[in-house]
């Protein structure tokens, strides 16, 4: 049950943020800038790479390494293969989690790690495995960390993690700040670019940051809801089943990250999707027991006591589409046919003109008058900020989400 009355009160809801949520999701700019910083102070601008990698892997526990190793592979798994090593097992001896390489990982390979912890006896055994195949392995970790020395000792490059100050003694405050995600992500975005399969140069990191922060001034909690788009959709999202569908090309990770965030921050399932196939991966979910219009709610139900059936919400997450070719319509039309609403987040296009076919995205570009190809850079740079926004937006709308269920909030205490 949502508590509505929070969503307006910045006070109320600095109390109840124990974790610092709202305070991780706004610094996430801030955070891009300090990564990036780190990264040039490794030595990350000065790497003269021999060529491009055969293939990526990508290794780290909790979620933001989950959506580090997501986005990695939208962004250049068109250059390079890109694969996530999961946890193979729990040791016997310690009850750590392992990390094994494939047979096939050698010389022309990179290892990319991530973790907000850096005490992880698998990761640091991964690294020395790595070490002796001659796997190049690049990791983002705290600083002085168990992990970063055993990368260090193996001749790999570590970037130190960037921590706010009020993270240096929380641990759990870092691995749950949703600004995690960016202080893995830059160091690994600036590396990548350096060997040419992402384009995000300096100046590009720049413009990420700067999205962020314009993004964190309209979700902040000082905003009203009805100005607000992460308030506005969390209060849309209480006491439903959110069915997320993406389209474009940042907007699948941006999903998937969403619906792994409203599980582990408010404790609320979700199932994300692209398009077209969510069209029949979820409809079904459309037409059977969470249907808008199936199980009218009881009007004589204790609302205290019993918890109101949930029902389907549709939440469409949009980018630019491929080709001028959307799903968009046939999206609106599945979810309203079946009585159930929708809601739709896409991202600013400030570059967009009422007659740019940019400025509607239903609108298929004039086949007699062809879309400009943008330049690679441009391109990247536009899928970057887009991505940025569609992560800050949702992120904070996950957090609002969290502080404001009752039964979540009893369980940060």
């Amino acid at each position: 049950m949502l508590d509505e009355t929070l969503l307006d009160d910045p006070d109320a809801l600095a109390r109840v943020d124990r974790r610092g949520l709202l305070r991780g999701a706004a610094e996430a700019g801030a955070r891009v800038r300090t990564a990036a910083r780190h990264a040039a102070e490794a030595g990350v601008a000065e790497l003269n790479p021999e060529g491009r990698p055969r293939s990526i892997l990508v290794a780290g526990p909790g979620s933001a390494a989950a959506c580090v190793a997501d986005i990695v592979t939208t962004l250049a798994g068109a250059s390079a293969p890109v694969a996530r090593l999961h946890a193979t097992g729990v040791a016997a001896a310690s009850g750590a989690y392992r990390w094994t390489l494939p047979g096939w990982a050698g010389s022309v390979d990179l290892l990319l790690i991530t973790t907000t912890d850096g005490t992880e006896p698998g990761l640091a055994l991964l690294a020395e495995q790595a070490y002796r195949r001659g796997v190049t392995v690049v990791a983002v970790a705290p600083h002085r960390s168990p992990l970063a020395d055993a990368v260090g000792s193996t001749h790999g490059l570590v970037v130190p993690m960037a921590v706010a100050p009020h993270e240096l003694s929380d641990e759990e405050a870092q691995e749950a700040s949703p600004a995690a995600l960016w202080a893995l992500l830059t160091p690994l975005l600036a590396l990548l670019d350096r060997v040419g399969l992402v384009a995000a140069p300096a100046d590009t990191l720049q413009k990420v940051a700067d999205r962020l922060d314009r993004t964190a001034e309209r979700c902040g909690p000082a905003v009203a809801t009805y100005g607000n788009p992460a308030k506005t959709l969390a209060a849309e999202l209480a006491d439903t089943l959110p069915l997320i569908w993406t389209e474009g090309p940042t907007a699948a990770p941006a999903g998937r990250r969403f619906a792994a965030l409203l599980a582990e921050l408010a404790g609320r399932p979700a199932f994300a999707a692209p398009l077209p196939e969510a069209l029949a991966t979820h409809r079904v979910l459309l037409a059977g027991d969470f249907a808008g219009g199936a199980d009218p709610d009881d009007f004589f139900r204790d609302r205290v006591e019993e918890a109101q059936a949930l029902h389907a919400r549709v939440v469409l997450l949009r980018d630019r589409p491929t080709g001028g070719l959307t799903a968009a319509p046939a999206a609106r039309e599945l979810a309203l046919g079946h009585d159930t609403t929708i809601s739709e987040l896409e991202p600013e296009s400030p570059d967009a003109t009422p007659d740019d076919p940019a400025a509607d995205p239903d609108r298929a570009p004039d086949a007699a008058a062809p879309e400009a190809p943008r330049p690679a850079a441009t391109e990247g740079a536009a899928d970057l900020e887009s991505l940025a926004e569609l992560l800050a937006v949702t992120d904070f709308a996950a957090v609002y989400l969290a502080l404001t269920s009752r039964p979540s909030r009893l369980n940060t205490t």
